[in-house]
């Protein structure tokens, strides 16, 4: 990865840390964006969940430039329309031209259609409503796809020949009971990435999904753990490092054959 440069979203914990950490640890310059999140004690999410939505990206910037890598974090809200150009711009100006895209940034909240104050897991569910669709839709489905444009664009204006994106995924095409705006937005991002992959192919660039299985990166709780166990199609519980391996295969040299797929972890 030594020359490569690298913009991950939500990279201020969980997947999104780990893969930051991994690609910097294998050579590449990176870009952490996040956006700190302040959830109310009350909404029934963990607290080491809540801790880590609230911290800075600043932090795994530091650890990077600290074990050798190069890093640089920014607080960006992506669901200003405006935040995709300005990013590749500081990237550019800091680390390079960027040449791996990783959407990882989620605006999750969990909604539904059911007449439900909890969840199957005690959190905090409420109604579908046009703020619910618009908070989750503009992080995961419009966000990710003014970045790949962005991507595009200057790639191509710089008559760049290698280019990797990479989604991150989850059970969107099936629904997505009690996170119904969040399984939308990731079927939107799915047809996205897909269709970079088919119209990006001649100019070097490879597209593909991870859809991680249940991974902690502070939600999961004893009720979590206990149904991922009794899934025959499971093998547990992943860590985050675990999925930042995959994406970190999917944007190396060996895959570069490997586009418009959805890599099913389990």
């Amino acid at each position: 990865m030594s020359g490569h440069v690298a913009l991950v979203t939500g990279g201020n914990h969980g997947i999104g840390a780990a893969t930051a950490r991994r690609l910097a640890g294998d050579g590449a310059g990176v870009l952490i964006t996040y956006l700190r999140i302040a959830d109310a004690p009350d909404e029934g999410i963990p607290d080491a969940y809540r801790r880590h939505r609230a911290q800075s990206g600043e932090q795994v910037a530091e650890e990077i430039v600290a074990a050798g890598g190069r890093a640089e974090a920014a607080e960006a809200d992506l669901s200003d329309p405006e935040t995709p150009a300005r990013l590749f711009e500081l990237a550019e100006a800091r680390l390079g031209p960027v040449d791996i895209l990783v959407n990882n940034a989620t605006g999750w909240l969990a909604d539904t259609f059911k007449p439900a104050a909890l969840d199957r897991f005690a959190r905090h569910l409420q109604p579908v409503s046009a703020a619910s669709v618009d908070q989750v839709m503009a992080v995961d489905a419009r966000a990710s796809a003014l970045l790949i444009a962005e991507f595009a664009r200057r790639h191509v204006a710089r008559e760049a020949t290698w280019g990797r994106i990479v989604g991150l995924t989850s059970s969107g095409r099936e629904g997505f009971p009690e996170e119904a705006s969040y399984g939308a937005a990731k079927a939107a991002l799915e047809s996205y990435t897909m269709s970079a992959a088919l119209e990006l192919a001649p100019y070097g660039i490879t597209a593909n999904l991870v859809h991680p299985p249940v991974t902690d990166t502070g939600w999961v709780n004893d009720a979590v753990r206990e149904a991922v166990e009794k899934d025959p199609q499971s093998l547990g519980v992943a860590s985050p490092d675990e999925v930042a391996e995959v994406i970190a295969f999917l944007v190396s040299d060996s895959a570069r054959r490997i586009t418009a797929n959805l890599i099913h972890m389990r």
